[in-house]
């Protein structure tokens, strides 16, 4: 595709989803941390249901170092409306980890005083930090223009014939910041990553059918398809052994398997938490910067 051509196929993206959907924008005076961890949670997530999860975080725990010795169970408790509470309670603990250990308190703020390609590189050093997070963290604590783009974006962004999938693999959009400028950003990322949300939610949903034909209707045969029983069938199945083999037990149902921690990890979770009240309070009396 030709870079006009991706252009104007970008531009009529916004254009429909504004019919759609409505922007939606983080506070102005949140800290960079919270940006930080705010992301972690939205990767795969809507809006509205990352602000309550955020918010019981805040209500449930002292400060971010007792989230950060929580085990992952037990935050993906607290954190279930998100499509998958394990994973976003890996990734923040992650980030938490890896901001306490290179400064030993929870305050980035200094990072808004650096160069902005100084900035995203400290940010990109941090263990479990997506691309995504790192995006949104330019876009919304560093004032940077980079619109932050889920796997489920990319998938759409290919379905769409935006990008190839040799592109969508790699997670670029070659010409997106400069088809969408800098002052629609903000909104062109928060409409993207609806849609997004919503695809990988329910990818043979009428509604997102009908926008991504709305968008272009060239869609219609790269758009995922139904498999139906006879689809899923081997077309000729061996005969069954009349002596069954003891089938395994069925996993249950509910509790990710990511969400128990293996035992290293469960001990070192139990050792930090043993430790996070007395490192609370030394925080609370160190200055800021």
């Amino acid at each position: 595709m030709s870079a006009s051509n991706r252009q104007a196929l970008i531009t009529k993206i916004h254009k429909v989803l504004k019919k759609h959907f409505e922007p939606v924008s983080p506070p102005a005076d949140r800290p960079v941390l919270e940006h930080l961890l705010y992301a972690c949670c939205l990767e795969n997530a809507k809006f509205d249901h990352v602000d309550e999860v955020f918010a019981k975080l805040e209500q449930n725990y002292f400060d971010w170092n007792e989230v950060r010795v929580t085990t992952v169970a037990e935050l993906a408790e607290v954190m279930a409306l998100l499509p998958d509470a394990a994973d976003a309670a890996r990734r923040l603990k992650r980030a938490l980890q890896s901001v306490f250990e290179g400064h030993y308190s929870f305050d980035l703020e200094f990072l808004k005083k650096q160069n902005l390609g100084k900035a995203i590189e400290h940010v990109e050093k941090f263990n479990g930090v997506s691309p995504f997070a790192v995006a949104y963290l330019t876009q919304h604590a560093f004032s940077g223009h980079s619109i932050p783009l889920s796997v489920a974006v990319y998938e759409l962004l290919q379905l769409l014939g935006v990008i190839t999938e040799a592109e969508a693999a790699k997670q670029r959009v070659p010409g997106l910041e400069r088809a969408i400028p800098k002052n629609k950003g903000v909104e062109f990322g928060s409409l993207l990553h609806q849609l997004g949300v919503d695809y990988a939610a329910t990818p043979h949903s009428p509604r997102v059918r009908t926008i991504l034909l709305e968008i272009t209707p060239d869609a219609k045969e790269r758009l995922p398809r139904r498999t139906t029983k006879k689809d899923a069938e081997p077309e000729h199945a061996a005969p069954e052994s009349k002596h069954r083999a003891p089938s395994a037990a069925p996993p249950s149902r509910g509790v990710s398997k990511a969400a128990s921690p293996p035992p290293a990890e469960a001990e070192e979770e139990a050792a930090d938490k043993s430790k996070a009240k007395s490192t609370s309070k030394r925080l609370a009396r160190k200055k800021p910067r």
